[in-house]
């Protein structure tokens, strides 16, 4: 597949320039094991790269125009290093712009460049097409113009380019598990100070599989502001009661219970799955660790039950998919991965099952809903690289 990949990206870019390209760079998407909705709340997650990629072929320009070619839409855009850069009605170049602008903004300077980039990351799905584009040309800009940046600040000029350029305030875990990704690994990732460490992810007879709901509630944006506002509240109303709590990691279960009635309900739930969140990423890389991988399964599907009933973030057709796997014991794990109200859930699964598990499952979605599951059988792959050998045609 991805010997496939490189080897199209790389004929596409003959035919449009008339030439091989000088490099060739992959950038993955990412999967999160764990760790939902905590990146804002002083939390820990479990992300990893995955072998979905976009793949990048890139020559330098005689002159100073980009051209940048999106082989998988079919469209091309075009404009001089010289120009106001600001944003565009195609999303997707708002991406690349984005990252141009950082780099314009720390005082780089570039000679024209000619991209022509595709991608087997499923759109729509969750798992962070955007930060694998912006992680991926920012790299090849690196790589090609000689910068001199490290993986962070390429990790935080992709981050950066989405809250400017696409207006999303996304958190860092996307572009961070997309350049440090590290082959059957995850990552234990700190999101307020960055450190990070990597921890083994051989399961051994298990492997991961995401289902794909093709839904993607219009409620995902107002809905993720509002469970930000209310932790926020939250916390600040603990923080006056307990003045020695200073992030969601300082505060005690019972220290919340106590609070229960000032808080109110809502309020209280939110709070609630941030505190156990916290505590089952810490347990879940125990549980990785020692190989319990029914410990890590159980802990997902604690994960889910509190994304669903507390958080409030889930929707019925994910709900449906992690309830009827539930009742598979080839099935050890499965929970709502992402942002919401729709995208993928991401389980745990015996060798050998998938294929079977995915005949009955996407029968009864189709029954219940009347939409076409998907399914992605995910590695876990190295983070954003060059190509070292080339692809023979």
């Amino acid at each position: 597949m991805k010997k496939k990949l490189i080897t199209a990206t790389t004929q596409h870019f003959k035919s449009v320039f008339q030439q091989e390209p000088e490099s060739v760079f992959l950038s993955p998407g990412r999967i999160n094991l764990i760790g939902e909705h905590v990146d804002y709340n002083d939390g820990f997650v479990l992300p990893a790269a995955i072998n979905k990629y976009i793949c990048f072929a890139v020559s330098k320009s005689q002159t100073d125009e980009f051209i940048l070619v999106a082989q998988d839409l079919n469209e091309t855009y075009r404009f001089r290093w010289n120009e106001v850069l600001q944003p565009v009605d195609k999303m997707w170049v708002n991406y690349m712009l984005g990252v141009l602008y950082q780099m314009k903004m720390k005082g780089f300077s570039f000679t024209g460049l000619n991209v022509v980039f595709s991608s087997t990351i499923p759109m729509g799905a969750g798992l962070s097409s955007s930060a694998a584009l912006e992680c991926g040309f920012g790299y090849a800009l690196h790589k090609t113009f000689k910068l001199g940046l490290s993986r962070e600040e390429i990790a935080l000029i992709g981050q950066q380019s989405e809250h400017t350029f696409v207006g999303v305030k996304c958190g860092i875990m996307d572009q961070f598990a997309s350049v440090f990704g590290k082959k059957n690994h995850v990552i234990k990732l700190d999101c307020t100070s960055l450190e990070h460490e990597y921890h083994a992810a051989d399961f051994k007879n298990y492997t991961l599989v995401l289902f794909d709901s093709h839904v993607k509630h219009t409620h995902l944006t107002s809905g993720y502001n509002d469970r930000r506002n209310e932790v926020e509240q939250g916390l600040n109303r603990i923080k006056t009661q307990y003045p020695s709590v200073q992030t969601f990691r300082d505060c005690t279960e019972d220290q919340l219970e106590s609070l229960r009635n000032e808080l109110g309900e809502t309020m209280y739930k939110r709070c609630h799955f941030v505190i156990h969140e916290i505590r089952r990423v810490n347990e879940a890389v125990k549980a990785l660790d020692q190989k319990q991988f029914e410990q890590l399964g159980k802990l997902m599907f604690e994960t889910h039950e509190g994304l669903s009933k507390d958080y409030e973030v889930s929707c019925a057709e994910v709900d449906f998919l992690v309830d009827f796997v539930k009742k598979k014991k080839q099935v050890i794990g499965s929970r709502m991965m992402g942002g919401g109200f729709g995208g993928c859930s991401i389980n745990l699964v015996e060798k050998g099952s998938e294929k079977a598990l995915f005949e009955s499952i996407s029968k009864a979605y189709r029954e219940q809903f009347g939409i076409t599951l998907s399914c992605y059988k995910v590695k876990i792959s190295r983070g954003t690289s060059k190509v070292k050998k080339k692809i023979k045609n």
